[in-house]
């Protein structure tokens, strides 16, 4: 049974401070999280555990970060069917790019010329909603113009809709690789929902450990879209599975945290060659 931590909060910047700490707290161990606006315009921090969620780590990030008086986040259990249902309820269809992201009910928006990518309510995240996956989006469908592409790994794929893009535009077989088990079931299925269940190998890994992983290596694109601490704690393995001249796109993170990230994989020899911003949030293309 997925748990879920809510805590409402009167300002988004606030809302993107804890956001960004509850993202670099290792006690918390890297949780899913998510801000959304409500109609009072007051700010809905949320987070994900799988099994138990840490209520004495979650109050001490709070306090740390906005001080004792702030309040307390609420745990309960949360019925897959209901939630994820309800985060797909009404959502309009997202372009970035090329791609348009899209649920069944919005099929009848797909323009001549479209990527389309549908994603059925399912037990992962990732809609191309968020300002992270539409901006890694843009950035796959700019490489896809100058690059050829032969070894590509999504790290962390969620719903599978970036490792479906690449397959749908470039026509190439993507590992697609997620901590979670459900994750990477729902990637298979959106996989072939999409028409390219076979050019997506969904594999279950925590981090590298994964032999789909080393047979498939080495990569000469990866794309990672998480958060900020998991990013840095990768990125001696990130390198080490890259071929030469390799790029890695990364996001999940504030441009705040832009900095840190960044300086992470330098120090694996990787250089900045662009970065991009969707709604406060960063996405980084290194290469090597």
């Amino acid at each position: 049974m997925t748990l879920i931590a809510s805590l409402n909060l009167a300002k988004e910047s606030d809302a993107i401070r804890l956001i960004e700490a509850i993202g670099e707290d290792d006690a918390l161990g890297y949780p899913s999280a998510a801000t959304t606006e409500q109609a009072d315009q007051s700010w809905t921090v949320d987070v994900y555990f799988e099994d138990a969620a840490d209520e004495d780590a979650l109050a001490r990030v709070v306090a740390e970060t906005l001080g004792p008086n702030v309040g307390a986040f609420v745990v309960s259990d949360l019925v897959d069917e209901d939630w994820v249902a309800k985060s797909l309820e009404g959502l309009k269809p997202v372009r970035a790019g090329r791609f348009l992201v899209h649920g069944s009910h919005d099929r009848d928006k797909i323009q001549p010329g479209d990527i389309a990518i549908e994603i059925e309510a399912g037990e992962a995240f990732g809609t191309g909603h968020h300002g992270t996956t539409a901006g890694c989006l843009e950035e796959i469908d700019r490489l896809g113009k100058i690059h050829d592409y032969k070894s590509i790994l999504d790290l962390g794929t969620g719903t599978g809709v970036l490792a479906i893009a690449i397959a749908k535009a470039w026509d190439k077989p993507v590992l697609a690789t997620d901590i979670d088990p459900i994750a990477t079931r729902v990637t298979a299925e959106n996989a072939v929902l999409n028409g390219v269940g076979d050019k997506i190998d969904a594999a279950t890994a925590e981090g590298f450990d994964n032999p789909a992983m080393v047979a498939r290596a080495p990569f000469d694109l990866v794309v990672a879209n998480i958060l900020a601490g998991p990013l840095i704690a990768l990125a001696p393995d990130v390198a080490r599975y890259l071929a030469p001249k390799a790029t890695v796109v990364l996001s999940g993170l504030l441009v705040a945290q832009g900095p840190s990230v960044t300086a992470a994989y330098v120090a694996e020899g990787l250089t900045l060659a662009r970065q991009g911003e969707q709604e406060g949030w960063l996405t980084l293309t290194l290469e090597r």
